[in-house]
């Protein structure tokens, strides 16, 4: 019994030595960041160098996940696709990469897409913007749910170029016909496809023709020839690639028609200088901190650091995926910190979902990087975003600053109302008892009669008393909350509503099982 024992504490010894030197060279090991884009391209470098200065900052306050240092490795795409998917596998099967922070264009996260499905590394993309990714996410969320967008997507692009068409350009210029002109790329392809699809009906402006053209092109002038001939008002401009070409031969040929927009390029510290000052005369749209947007203070001690390092090399200050890059490297690991790491992902997911990251200029809300989570509802698209950059609200200070700021334009706040605290709480009692079944899922979110959706519409409405903020609440699910918004009315707080159309057709789990897995999105009104 005696030799019984000592051989089982020798080896306990042996085997929590083995433990401590594992641990300890763990502890040793760094986290590796690899960076994958161009590093030809101003957007690429940008991107680059955003990150680097994120990793600086942490490796300097003691490195993360136990004091483990971060190392960033590149991957130079060449703004190639075949590069771009043989930079990803080289970034996953050689450098052993734990997350990896994208400034690639379009057409190259689509190539490099499936490999981050087979790899299953957690990726920020500061620079593609392409909905169908977005929609990928939408349709398999399992698939895709480590992949991160914090640009805004192109529709929500699309919506603002729409915006700007009808409040500018129709309502105040006049123009009511448009000929599109757009490069032949995935970014152009999506951005062409939305806008023309929302101009005639939510702008009143006619596109009378659409030109495509290779990125490659060195002579415009047969292109803006047939723009002029097209009889249009004006040139809408979908350029993110080359687009310096476009611009100054628009102001050689001094094209007869106003020409607005996306160009890229314009939102470089550099555009002046590539062009020859030839690009003026050219309006561009911009959602994101950009050349000759004023700063937050947080942003602008960002672009002071990185002034200060790369200021003598182009791209001398940050395009927008710099910023990008930066406040999502912080973010990432922010997240990782929270979950114990990047691995196991669905922690990490869960984790980088709940990144909220307010910035305030003069006491208002002037950027902010968050995620849309999944079912959550855009409200001027009505659709779902999974992980591109969203405004979720679920602080109520911030809510009643948001209602303040649109209070003053006289327009509608859309809001989809619940309340994720709840949610949270009452979701993990489910999965503390195992219950992660599709019903059991749909039983979290009717449980205890609707309470996560009736105490959001509850702070909805007295926010819009106090601020006189005019509301419109979607897609309403209890009769509870019907009820209050009723009272709301009565009581002359300006408020407006819908009841999803398809509630008359579920009322049993049963629906659920006849109608299929789409019916279990709207289960909320179910009495489980």
């Amino acid at each position: 019994m005696g030799w019984t024992f000592r051989t089982v504490a020798a080896a306990v010894a042996i085997s929590a030595s083995a433990f401590a030197v594992s641990v300890a060279n763990a502890a040793d090991d760094p986290v590796k960041v690899g960076f994958i884009g161009s590093l030809a391209s101003d957007t690429g470098r940008s991107t680059l160098r955003g990150a680097q200065i994120a990793i600086d900052e942490l490796n300097a306050k003691g490195g993360v996940l136990g004091g483990r240092m971060i190392e960033l490795v590149e991957a130079d795409t060449g703004g190639d696709v075949t590069e771009g998917i043989k930079a990803y596998e080289y970034l996953a099967e050689t450098e052993k990469v734990d997350f990896i922070v994208s400034g690639s264009i379009d057409d190259v996260s689509l190539g490099w897409l499936p490999r981050m499905v087979e790899y299953k590394i957690p990726t920020l993309d500061t620079w593609t913007s392409n909905i169908g990714i977005i929609d990928k996410l939408v349709e398999d969320y399992e698939t895709y749910k480590m992949y991160f967008m914090n640009i805004a997507s192109d529709e929500a692009l699309a919506t603002l170029y729409v915006d700007f068409g009808k409040d500018i350009l129709a309502d105040k210029m006049g123009w009511k016909k448009v000929v599109i002109l757009q490069e032949d790329t995935a970014f152009g392809n999506a951005i062409n496809g939305l806008v023309s699809g929302l101009l005639a009906p939510e702008a009143g402006i006619e596109v009378v023709d659409t030109i495509v053209y290779d990125t490659a092109t060195v002579d415009f002038s047969p292109i803006f020839s047939k723009a002029v001939d097209s009889g249009a008002d004006f040139i809408y401009l979908i350029s993110s690639v080359n687009g310096q070409v476009v611009s100054s031969q628009y102001v050689k040929f001094q094209v007869p028609l106003a020409m607005t927009g996306i160009a890229v390029a314009t939102l470089g510290h550099e555009y002046w200088e590539d062009t020859g000052g030839a690009g003026g005369g050219i309006s561009s749209l911009s959602p994101v901190p950009s050349v000759g947007f004023e700063l937050d203070p947080k942003d602008k001690e960002f672009a002071d650091k990185y002034i200060a390092k790369y200021g003598d090399e182009r791209p001398k200050f940050p395009h927008f995926n710099g910023f990008n890059a930066y406040w999502g490297v912080l973010q990432a690991f922010d997240a990782a910190e929270k979950a114990g790491g990047f691995k196991p992902l669905d922690p990490w997911v869960e984790a980088m979902e709940n990144e909220d990251w307010v910035f305030e200029k003069d006491g208002e809300l002037w950027m902010r990087y968050a995620f849309w989570k999944p079912g959550e509802v855009e409200p001027r698209t009505g659709r779902t975003y999974p992980h591109p950059a969203g405004t979720g609200m679920h602080d109520h200070g911030e809510l009643l600053r948001m209602m303040d700021l649109i209070a003053k334009t006289g327009k509608r706040f859309i809001i989809h109302p619940h309340d994720q605290a709840l949610m949270d709480y009452i979701e993990g009692e489910y999965l503390a008892r195992g219950d992660n079944t599709p019903k059991g899922y749909a039983s979290a979110y009717a449980a205890r009669s609707g309470v996560i959706w009736d105490t959001a519409i509850d702070v909805v409405l007295r926010l819009a008393e106090a601020s006189g903020c005019p509301v419109h609440i979607a897609h309403m699910q209890t009769k509870r909350s019907i009820e209050a918004v009723r009272r709301a009315k009565a009581a002359g707080i300006d408020v407006t509503c819908e009841v999803n159309h398809w509630a008359p057709f579920l009322s049993t789990w049963e629906d659920v099982e006849r109608l299929g897995p789409y019916a279990l999105s709207y289960l909320s009104l179910i009495p489980l």
